[in-house]
């Protein structure tokens, strides 16, 4: 029943866009008819999810399929729900606010292209998940892959949008490329492409091999540093409610990938689980580090998605030492904490998203330094933001913190003296996730500060109002679900216990040993009595406030006699310091007048912090490789008498070779 409501969801949200196409491009009618079909395919499979988790029963679909060594053949579990959930709850959300955020009568030359490839690329991600067959998991997942990229170039007619649509297309695409190796050689392993555990017995070699192309494949995708070179631009251009889908959930498909496939290995060597934990480290702090130096409010973000992708895969590398050493509570926090973040980055950060394009929709830019005192023109969309900035940086009593809580546990007893002994290496993975907390803080300070507190620093900041409902509802929603997690985090407890029982099956129920190991009890506690407090200290506050009138002056005046929105903190001055502190890596480019007169003239300021590792790596790479290639040009003279040279003479070479 599970499968056949998922697969029938599947349909609908594959199929929800085309009847729009039948509409003129000035149609409202076809974006409604098109947001309820993607919705009902949405709802039917968040209908087919709890359906699996209410009875627990599942029943694998197969069918014959006329392409060699393939089957469609799916199946739902415990892991494969976890990923599920976001995919159709951030789908249905994403459609109700593009009905007025992205309306069709404003943009009639993109709006039908852009719903035709959402519900395509619901249908492909939920595809993905359920595939239980390497070719049927490759074809979802080059589907997905083509939706997400004519997604992200909605206005081609940009040039900086087809140069991050490219971008975008050839990592995903090297991407694919390892999987197609993945998938074979586990094909040479196993003797057919359903993907099934790999036998105890299997080859050294062969294994780290397979353990390679899957971290080098799905961490494409997932965008671990230093290969998520196409990950900010493409999230910073695209339609907001699409950045929600790829920074929530496509770059989940990478993690559903990495855990599924290390599910299938037989035992791990303790390096595999050093290795990942080591990238998440680094993808942790060094996202946050990037994130700080942004002047661009959706690059901003995006930077953080490769932030929170770190803890992410922390998790995993924990819960990858915990098989090597057999230590369950290893694997039990730290793959538990793991597929919690997945969610609760998936709400949160499709949260934040949706903000910033409340915020987009209303000021018509993306530039943070334009932006400022929209908490009193915007206060919804304002608190809406605040909410996921706090879940973001793992505070109580919203959800960020439990699953970072379950991670520093998890880590915490690396230092014990249990089976596998003391992981000292591993321990120090706790102060790296201490410091991204810290920088997150500092960077949403200042981005939530710019935005929507002090004064508007322009025209368009200041004739701001408030977004339509549709798009508050939306936001409403994943706000709603950042608390339930928050403060009742034994709700979802079994659920990844079954999640993690289906990664790990020789530690039976996870479920109750995961309530054990973490005094979530407490969390929800503790939550409860913080929101109390804070509930009491603003009643007490708003008695205390003298009863008189208040006059009204620019916020930040400092005592100016005549202050101006220039003279309040900008995104460069308010992360100077932090930004030095990271200049070793971020390497920012600042452009200011080398000496000042007595009475200096109108002057500029611009600072930018570049991604290093495209700018400085990949692009001048790609460059070198075309100029190289383009040597070969000589060769091609348009002539078959001199290609039928060529091949008679690599004919030759090969017999030579072969004798």
């Amino acid at each position: 029943m599970s499968e056949a409501l998922i697969l029938l969801g599947i349909v609908i949200a594959g199929a929800s866009g085309f009847p729009g196409l039948l509409f003129g491009k000035w149609s409202i009618t076809g974006q409604r008819i098109t947001t309820l079909l993607a919705v009902l395919g949405a709802a039917l499979g968040l209908g087919g999810i709890a359906v699996f988790w209410t009875t627990g029963d599942s029943q694998p679909i197969a069918l014959p399929w006329s392409i060699p060594g393939a089957e469609f053949r799916v199946a739902v579990d415990g892991l494969g729900a976890i990923f599920l959930t976001p995919i159709f709850l951030i789908s249905l959300l994403g459609n109700v606010y593009g009905l007025d955020y992205w309306k069709q009568t404003r943009h009639p030359q993109n709006g039908r292209k852009l719903r035709l490839f959402y519900g395509v690329l619901t249908a492909a991600m939920a595809l993905v998940v359920m595939a239980r067959n390497g070719i049927l998991f490759l074809v979802g997942w080059e589907i997905m892959a083509l939706a997400a990229f004519f997604l992200v170039t909605t206005e081609d007619d940009e040039e900086e949008v087809r140069t991050a649509g490219w971008i975008y297309l050839v990592a995903t695409h090297l991407a694919t490329l390892c999987l197609f190796a993945l998938f074979a050689l586990m094909r040479a392993v196993s003797g057919s492409f359903t993907l099934v555990p790999l036998q105890r017995e299997l080859a050294p070699g062969t294994a780290t091999a397979v353990f390679i192309l899957a971290l080098a494949g799905f961490g494409l995708k997932a965008g671990i540093m230093p290969l998520h070179v196409w990950l900010p631009s493409a999230h910073a251009i695209a339609p907001s409610h699409v950045s929600a889908i790829m920074s929530g959930v496509i770059i989940k498909m990478g993690i559903y990938g990495l855990v599924r496939i290390t599910s299938l290995l037989p035992d791990p060597p303790a390096a595999w689980g050093g290795v990942v934990l080591g990238l998440g480290a680094v993808s942790g702090v060094l996202g946050v580090a990037f994130a700080i130096g942004q002047h661009d409010l959706k690059r901003l973000l995006a930077y953080h998605s490769i932030e929170n992708i770190g803890i992410i895969v922390m998790g995993l590398g924990l819960a990858l030492l915990g098989r090597s050493l057999g230590r369950a509570d290893w694997i039990i926090l730290g793959l538990g904490g793991a597929l919690l973040h997945v969610w609760n980055h998936a709400v949160f950060k499709a949260l934040l998203f949706l903000s910033a394009g409340s915020v987009i929709h209303a000021v018509h830019t993306r530039a943070i330094d334009h932006l400022g005192g929209l908490a009193k023109a915007m206060p919804w969309t304002s608190l809406s933001f605040l909410i996921g900035a706090v879940a973001i940086c793992g505070l109580p009593p919203l959800n960020g913190f439990v699953s970072e809580f379950l991670i520093y546990l998890g880590l915490f007893g690396t230092l014990g003296d249990g089976p596998g002994g003391s992981v000292a290496g591993a321990a120090l993975a706790a102060p790296a996730l201490a410091l991204i907390g810290g920088l997150a803080l500092a960077c949403f300070v200042k981005a939530y500060g710019a935005v929507f507190l002090g004064t508007a620093r322009s025209e368009s900041a200041q004739n701001a109002r408030e977004v339509p409902p549709s798009m508050l509802a939306s936001m409403s929603v994943l706000a709603a679900c950042c608390f339930l997690i928050g403060l009742a985090p034994l709700l979802v407890v079994p659920l990844l216990g079954r999640g993690i029982s289906d990664w790990a099956p020789n530690l039976g129920d996870a479920g109750p040993r995961l309530a054990v190991l973490a005094p979530l009890a407490w969390v929800t506690t503790m939550g409860l009595a913080l929101i109390g407090a804070l509930l009491l200290g603003g009643a007490l506050l708003w008695l205390m406030l003298p009863k008189v009138l208040l006059v009204q002056r620019p916020t930040w005046g400092c005592a100016y006699a005549a202050p101006t929105p220039r003279m309040q903190y900008t995104s460069s001055s308010f992360a100077q310091q932090l930004v030095g502190l990271f200049a070793w890596a971020l390497r920012p480019r600042t452009q200011q007048p080398r000496t000042l007169p007595l009475f200096p003239q109108k002057a500029s300021f611009h600072s930018v912090a570049p991604d290093t590792v495209l700018d400085d790596a990949v692009l001048p790479l790609f460059r070198i490789s075309a100029w190289v290639i383009s040597k070969f040009r000589v060769f091609q003279r348009g002539s078959i008498q001199m290609y039928l040279l060529y091949m008679f003479v690599a004919l030759i070479a090969l017999l030579l070779w072969r004798r």
